[in-house]
């Protein structure tokens, strides 16, 4: 079952664990206005070409606007044998609203 955790109990694991993929599924345009830094962009409507590269084993932490998207995508890959994928509640809105307020709202 995949994780639902807060922006500020991912801030903990970015600030704490080295062994993690922070991952952005939404769109290259939206990832140009807003983004976590050291975030990979991903995007959901090409998701299946980035598959390979991810590995089922790791730490994914999935995020996109509010946490619809990354809850699809991880969800999926809970479904194809992935064990530690975590969604980011509320998405970088969330993120801009309590961990970092300098990221744009859009």
């Amino acid at each position: 079952m995949i994780k639902n955790l807060t922006p500020t109990e991912i801030n903990e694991i970015i600030l704490t664990k080295k062994n993690f993929r922070l991952i952005d599924v939404r769109e290259e345009w939206e990832h140009k206005i807003a983004r976590i830094d050291n975030s990979e962009l991903m995007p959901l409507s090409n998701f299946n070409e980035y598959l390979p590269k991810l590995n089922p084993e790791e730490m994914i932490i999935l995020y996109c606007h509010h946490g619809t998207r990354s809850f699809t995508v991880g969800s999926y890959l809970i479904r194809n044998g992935f064990k530690n994928v975590i969604n980011m509640e509320g998405g970088i809105e969330a993120w801009s609203e309590i961990i970092d307020n300098k990221i744009p709202q859009y």
